[in-house]
């Protein structure tokens, strides 16, 4: 197709007041009879500017800023800020701090992920199954509430370690939400993966190529439904994931059914996580001593880290010039190789009703595209 959309190419927009788009984002498509032809992705409706954003405040001030860069797992933005900074000024958080703070990343992916299945499966019709599963995520978010006084932005993990230790009884009701969230899986199943419907409409759908992936930085479960085991937490193991004993989900069909196996496969893997977490965390300070964190200032240096998300790779590049605030800061979100380069690749010849699921697919947090 010319670069130039033909007359005889309708153009449509989908999104963002739509339910099969992920967040407030908008896909802009020309198709001819039912079958797209091009499209092109747009973000801006929401949150955006946040490494600007993070750059003209302090380092304390961030993180209502970072948090707001996918709203449905926000933990991981948490981390990945204070851990950079702590890098570079030079602070090592106590080992029951770094227990905390992976159990709050499992918790975060687990809410997550449910929350990415139910999504699915509504992209289809089955619109019960969103219902169930955000049932499931507010339990979750429960013991977030719990431990943080917040639902969906925590601020949990903050400079030095976490903002302070677990309740008493916590990890009792924490079993308890983890049960529920067992006990339901097998309707769940029988609701998603036994459907005739969901079958036809995600077998042989939305075609990941494998060479795609390290061409264009793909990774998370988008990836290893291509049968790749790209998982950080193993590649670039990090906190305690090396005592943790789980295993990393992959598939072998490169599409919608093979990503949804896999997000269903990641949900039981971090039950696993959580539980050990549970049994084998240490006693001892859940935060290290700080300076006045509202006259901090880090010393001279730059930094990349990265994590595991439930949806691929999150990475964060600072750099500090001795000041309170970052001198530059760059965030690597999944959600811009997936939602802008993948989803455009594979737009041309899809089928207009396959286009949300194809999208939700590779579960896309569009506030990360447009930062």
């Amino acid at each position: 197709m010319t670069e130039r959309p033909l007359e005889k190419h309708t153009q449509l927009w989908v999104g963002p007041q739509h339910p099969g788009i992920t967040g407030n984002m908008s896909v802009q498509i020309w198709v001819q009879g039912d079958t797209i032809q091009l499209g092109r992705t747009h973000v801006g409706y929401l949150h955006r500017g946040f490494e600007k954003l993070v750059e003209r405040r302090k380092f304390i001030q961030a993180f209502p800023i970072v948090c707001r860069i996918c709203v449905p797992e926000p933990d991981t933005n948490e981390y990945l800020l204070t851990a950079g900074l702590e890098e570079l000024a030079g602070i090592e958080i106590p080992e029951r701090a770094k227990w905390l703070r992976t159990l709050v990343l499992e918790l975060a992916r687990l809410a997550a992920t449910v929350q990415a299945l139910g999504g699915q499966a509504g992209t289809l019709g089955l619109g019960v199954v969103p219902n169930w599963t955000y049932t499931l995520r507010d339990y979750i978010l429960d013991r977030f509430e719990e431990l943080s006084g917040g639902r969906v932005y925590h601020m949990y993990i903050i400079y030095g370690g976490v903002r302070r230790d677990i309740p008493e009884g916590f990890f009792e009701r924490l079993e308890g939400t983890l049960k529920t969230i067992e006990e339901r899986l097998p309707a769940l199943d029988n609701l998603i993966f036994d459907n005739a419907v969901f079958q036809k409409r995600t077998q042989g759908v939305g075609i990941v190529k494998p060479e795609w992936i390290d061409e264009m930085g793909i990774s998370g479960p988008t990836a290893r439904g291509c049968g790749r085991p790209i998982d950080i937490r193993r590649v670039d193991p990090y906190l305690v994931y090396p005592a943790l004993d789980f295993d990393v989900i992959t598939a072998d069909g490169c599409d919608i059914w093979s990503r949804t196996l896999v997000r269903r496969g990641d949900i039981e893997q971090s039950i696993k996580i959580i539980r050990q977490i549970m049994r084998q965390i240490p006693d001892g300070p859940f935060c290290a001593r700080l300076p006045n964190m509202l006259h901090w200032k880090i010393p001279t240096g730059q930094t990349y880290l990265r994590a595991e998300a439930s949806r691929g790779e999150m990475g964060y590049y600072m750099v500090t010039d001795g000041s309170d605030k970052l001198r530059r800061m760059h965030v690597r979100g999944p959600s811009y190789v997936h939602g802008f380069s993948l989803l455009e690749r594979m737009l041309p010849g899809l089928n207009i009703a396959d286009l949300s699921a194809t999208m939700v697919s590779m579960q896309t947090c569009p506030p990360e595209m447009e930062r």
